[in-house]
């Protein structure tokens, strides 16, 4: 086997375009080297729904065989589906084919450890892609394929166990599974939930899945995809809408007047019903947006760790300090007792159950809290010069700072409101977020001067 310059591997998982960055040869690598890992003798492969995702699980899973692992086909699953199974049925890893809300002509895959662990980006992940693209490949005992889609209803009863159902309803959730691959896992937790005395009344649009993405690609993070699921809230008079992006790691919420729920709020409901549960508890949250969660936090006697914006390093964070749930904005909820894995399905049930219990709407229960700290929500600038337009930003605006912090690109704090500028780790931009401590007015000025200065 030659040697193959691959393109795909990524910050902490693979993305690439179809056909010239990731290919069924690719994936038949990637599959040989994760079975060159120590001790890896049983992994755990899901795939989505893109028209692509077959044939790459298929080559995918051959380089697995040949390097002697048991593979545990879960077949057409979310990402989460994946980690669960990984963690639950004992295996040394885990693959999920999938792009997510990436264009129809991409495709990916992330990868775990044992324990749902994400591999090391630095060490563990590097060393898979020169593995992946050497090419050298040793002899070994053929491995086997076995079936392992029944773990789905394991998985529905342990998201079910993160609410006490009969508390649930009643209730009308309107849910859009974007024709993503959440439908038939949301339904596998629906069943689950109604025989365990939940009483709501679901309404489901865009609920199969569909290789052609008949309504768009589902990445409802979108502002041009957010009217479809708030108009459905509003025309089918639901309490609470939920969106999901194509592999539903990431869940994303609607109140009952149809507006959209930025990320940064649902951290902050989320830290406090896991507070009021554990109480002292330590929450991880990422540095972009944190006035609001860092004060619901220590009014409810938690502790606030904060993590590098990344699921690899939300986990590690996670890990390390014992927290109970870590939240970041772009809508990925992280659980101690979910494998410290990301789920799309578990934060909706969490928030319906915050809903019943109250007797309040969701617009009430989050309403004072974007007043209090109004966000500008994330702007992506794509810049000729990056470097040069960061520096204009510091040299005008760091001395009147009252903090600066490091851990994802640069965070400034005054009194009265605070900003984060940082690269992406996955595309091409620097992303700017400004947040205020009861001034919206401030949070516009704000994003005016420093947009002016990335301009230049």
């Amino acid at each position: 086997m030659t040697a193959r310059t691959i393109t795909c591997f990524k910050a902490y998982d693979l993305r690439g375009r179809l056909g010239d960055e990731l290919d069924e040869d690719v994936a038949w690598r990637v599959g040989r080297a994760f079975a060159m890992r120590p001790g890896t003798r049983r992994v755990v492969v899901g795939r989505d729904g893109r028209e692509s995702s077959p044939a790459l699980v298929a080559a995918l899973m051959r380089g697995l065989v040949e390097g002697g692992v048991e593979v545990l086909d879960l077949g057409l699953a979310g990402t989460e589906e994946m980690y669960f199974a990984t963690d639950h049925l004992g295996a040394d890893g885990g693959i999920e084919v999938t792009a997510s809300h990436n264009p129809i002509d991409y495709n990916g895959m992330k990868l775990v450890k044992r324990g749902a662990a994400p591999l090391d980006p630095a060490t563990e992940l590097a060393e898979l892609a020169q593995v992946a693209q050497a090419g050298e490949f040793p002899e070994t005992a053929r491995g086997r394929v076995t079936d392992a889609s029944g773990t789905r209803a394991d998985y529905a009863r342990r998201v079910c166990d993160f609410v006490e159902a009969p508390a649930l309803g009643p209730l009308k959730p309107l849910v859009n599974a974007g024709n993503g691959v959440a439908g038939p896992a949301f339904d596998a937790i629906a069943a689950e939930l109604a025989r365990r005395g939940a009483r709501l009344e679901i309404v489901r649009i865009n609920h199969e899945p569909d290789a052609s993405f008949p309504n768009g690609i589902p990445n409802p993070l979108l502002p041009e995809n957010q009217p479809m699921t708030s108009d459905a809230v509003l025309a089918h008079g639901a309490d609470l809408g939920v969106a999901w992006d194509g592999d539903f790691d990431r869940c994303f919420l609607f109140d009952e007047t149809g507006r959209f729920i930025p990320g940064e709020y649902v951290v902050g409901l989320l830290a406090a019903a896991f507070l009021d549960r554990h109480p002292g508890a330590r929450i991880v949250h990422d540095p972009r947006v944190v006035l609001n969660t860092r004060d619901i936090i220590a009014r409810a006697g938690g502790e606030a760790v904060q993590s590098k914006t990344g699921h690899a390093f939300v986990k590690q964070a996670m890990r390390e300090s014992g927290a109970v749930y870590g939240g970041e904005m772009s809508a990925h909820h992280y659980f101690r007792d979910f494998a410290h894995a990301d789920s799309g399905m578990i934060p909706w049930a969490l928030v319906a159950q915050l809903i019943s219990r109250s007797g309040q709407p969701l617009s009430r229960l989050v309403g004072d809290r974007m007043a209090a700290f109004p966000s500008s929500g994330e702007i992506n600038f794509r810049l000729s010069d990056p470097d040069a337009s960061l520096a204009r930003v510091l040299a005008a605006m760091q001395a009147q700072a009252i903090a600066r912090d490091d851990t994802d690109g640069i965070s400034l704090e005054y009194p009265e409101w605070r900003f984060n500028l940082r690269r992406s780790n996955t595309e091409p931009v620097v992303r700017l977020n400004v947040e205020s401590r009861g001034d919206a007015a401030l949070v516009a000025a704000k994003v005016a001067e420093i947009s002016a200065l990335l301009a230049g």
